[in-house]
This record gives C-alpha cells, structure tokens and sequence, in this order.
C-alpha cells in the first residue's frame, strides 16, 4: 500500500525507516521530511497544517495509510477532517481525534482527566485572567520549587520551574497577562513539584485493547548534568534499568489501564500512540504528562527495539484488533545521542554542510533538522541535526558504541552531551 507520514524530524525518519521493513509498504510519502528520508522515500513540501494540502496528498498519491507524526495537526483536527469525507472511509489513520488529542492539547484537561480517574498526578491549579488572585494563594501554599505550565502547546518551551515564590508569581502574571508563550499560556496550570526519576511510557491502543512498547528515558537538558535550559530532548535509552516487572505492572493498573477505560467513559474512539510522562517518585508511578504521539528521541530508542511488522501493527489498530497482533522486543540495549547546532534551543545558525563517513555499520543515523541544499549536499536546517542510535547487550556498550560513532559525523558549531545514560 501507499504510506504517507507527516513530519519533519527523527521521529518520522525512524517511522520510515521501520516502515520501510515491511513487505506491505508499496511506496512511502514523508511530507514534508527532511534530508535523511529524501534518501529512502519522496519528500513532499507542504505544511502539515494545510489540510487541504493533505488532502491532496492522499488522492493524488493514492494513500491507503497515514501516520501522524507531530501534535499540532492531530490538536488542529486532522483526523476529524480526513473522517468527515466520505471517499477517506478505509484510509487508516493513525492518531486521535481533536477530543482525543485534548490529552495534550491542553494541560488543564489532562489533569481533570486524571484526577477523575483517579490517576495518580501532583496536585494542580488552573488559572487564568479571572483567578488570578487564587493561584497567588495557591502558590503562597506550596512548597518550592514552583512549577507553571502553559495550558496549550508551546514547541515544549512551555513550562518554567522557578524556586523563588515571587518570581513566580511574575511569571504568572507574565504568562497570562503579557502572553509569554503565546495563546498557549492563556491559561496556567501551577502544578506541585515531585521529585524523583522520569520515564517514558509509550501505549498503542485501537480504543479496545492496548500494547505496551519499550519504556525510555530521555534526557531534556541541553547542560551535561542535566544542567541548562529544556530542549527537545538531547538522548534517549531504553530498557530503563531502574524498571522491574513489578513497578512495570503497577504503570499498567495504576496509569495505563485507569486511562484506557477514562477514554472509553468519555466516548472516546482513540486510535493510536500515547506517549505517558512518568516520574517515579520512591517506588511509584505518576502521571507528568500525555502526549497524542511518539515522543522525539524516544522513538529513536523504541522503534529499534521493535521485532514485527509495523504496518501490520498499524493495520491492526485501524480494524480494532490489536489484541489478535504479537509482536517481540529485541532484548537489547538502544542508546541514541542527539547531535545539534551550536546555540540551540536558543539562536543558532543553518546551512552548515554535514559529512557522515560512509562506513557507519556499528549505528543507525536517524535525520532531524536536515535538508538538501539546492547544490546537493546534506546541510543543517534546524536545532537538532542527527541523531545516532546503537543496540548492544549492554546500555554501556550501546551508549559506546554511539560516542565512537559521532567521531565519524562533522558540521561546524556540532555538540552533543558526553554523559546520555551516564546517570543509570
């Protein structure tokens, strides 16, 4: 069948690239992609959240499947749009509708979501122009440091952790008042701080039964040492060592399951991935987060680790039956190390040529911001530029095997942090 995913970064190279494996993949569309999957499928310029654009897309390359790599279309709508035509009534769709993807699109409604079933999550208050005043009270009563997240998305730059009570309580005013991440901070939620160690859980489910992928940890920071400002994500492994089968079933009753069956209480047909934040606080689990989709680099990490087909996979969630699909987990280790321009996440220059040695055999090289330039070579175009995936036994020996390979990758102003998987 003809595949198309929509993105631009790791994520949507690795989806091709696992998509690619599989004997049903007739021809793979990536819009608008970048310069790594140019190479392994076509690239089709266009902005994601152009539906018309989309829909063009799918009659004009006779699309039987699209898989849905960002938040932003799935928030804007998409799947509603393309459910709404008629002629789209057997495309396969991977990703949740509006309501659905409201898990990420707002934080407000994630967190009724799940104090109302009963989720385990830190306290929380939402504010907006009209109480302010009780979130000043609100934050007078918590301990610091003070945790404010924008309500709506914001590119992950959304959230500010700030240890002094009246700067947060600027902050507060900053966000709502003088819009310091846009619309999205229209509305606030300050959320108690836990402390302890995060996690990636990552969940399909066809909206009656739910698979398990691999659990990752991914590192925000761009400061070794998880020291500077929040970014994207700068490296990611998986299996998560501190993660027994023990605490692994206390994810699965006490978060997974409680949300598959709140979505099903709010009529909810969710068809898709659900990326869960957790932070394991002593020995338990709670809820930091959701996010509509594959996390990026997790997906760098997970993917890899993944022993079946994906678009049978995918085929299954479309019919509702998930639960008739098995597929294995490659035992071993996953590390990837995300390569980026010098300044980001704030200003940073584009345009750099990028060489790759041709005798990379020990990783994979998974694109993110990269194009090909109009005279042909392979140049940054974004923040995060490459990264680079290994599997081994061992966690050490996978995050090794990924150091040696980024000797053999050069652009002008590159870093990348030294201590990914270091702290495990």
């Amino acid at each position: 069948m003809n595949i198309l995913i929509l993105g631009s970064g790791g994520r949507e190279h690795t989806l091709a690239w696992k998509i690619l494996q599989s004997p049903r993949c007739k021809k793979l569309f990536i819009s608008p992609g970048n310069g790594g999957t140019e190479k392994i499928a076509t690239n089709l310029k266009i902005d994601i959240n152009d539906f018309k654009a989309v829909r063009e897309i799918i009659i004009n390359n006779k699309i039987e499947m699209i898989v849905i790599g960002p938040e932003e279309p799935l928030v804007n709508g998409l799947t509603d749009y393309l459910k709404d035509e008629s002629m789209f009534s057997d495309l396969i769709i991977i990703g949740p509708d509006k309501y659905g993807a409201l898990l990420e699109g707002s934080k407000s409604y994630s967190k009724e979501f799940l104090k109302k079933y009963n989720i385990p999550t830190a306290d929380y208050f939402t504010v907006d122009n009209n109480n302010i005043r009780e979130g000043y009270k609100f934050l007078d009563k918590m301990k610091k440091p003070y945790v404010l997240k924008a309500n709506g998305l914001a590119a992950g730059k959304g959230v500010l952790i700030i240890n002094d009570l009246e700067e947060a309580k600027i902050q507060l005013k900053e966000m709502i008042f003088n819009s310091k991440f846009g619309e999205a901070s229209r509305k606030v939620v300050i959320e108690e701080f836990l402390s302890g160690i995060e996690l990636s859980c990552f969940v399909l489910t066809d909206g009656k039964s739910f698979k398990i992928l691999p659990i990752a940890k991914d590192y925000k920071r761009i400061g070794e040492g998880d020291t500077g400002l929040n970014t994207g994500g700068m490296g990611a492994v998986s299996p998560v060592p501190f993660v027994d089968n023990k605490f692994l079933n206390k994810i699965k009753n006490k978060i997974i399951s409680p949300t598959l069956s709140g979505l099903k209480e709010e009529k909810v047909v969710y068809r898709g991935f659900i990326f869960i934040g957790l932070i394991k606080v002593k020995e338990e689990p709670f809820v930091i987060e959701y996010n509509v989709r594959m996390g990026d680099p997790e997906t760098e990490v997970v993917f890899p680790r993944i022993k079946g087909d994906i678009v049978e996979i995918f085929e299954a969630i479309h019919n509702q039956k998930l639960d008739k699909v098995n597929f294995d987990i490659d035992k071993r280790h996953a590390a990837t190390i995300m390569l980026v321009s010098g300044g980001y996440p704030e200003t940073y220059k584009k345009g750099f040529e990028i060489e790759i040695s041709d005798d990379i055999d020990k990783s994979i090289i998974f694109h993110a911001g990269t194009k090909i330039s109009n005279s042909g070579n392979l140049v940054t175009s974004g923040g995060r530029v490459i990264s680079v995936t290994s599997l081994a036994d061992t966690y050490n020996e996978a995050i090794k095997r990924s150091y040696q390979t980024i000797k053999k990758i050069k652009f002008e102003k590159m870093y990348y942090r030294k201590d990914i998987g270091f702290d495990l």
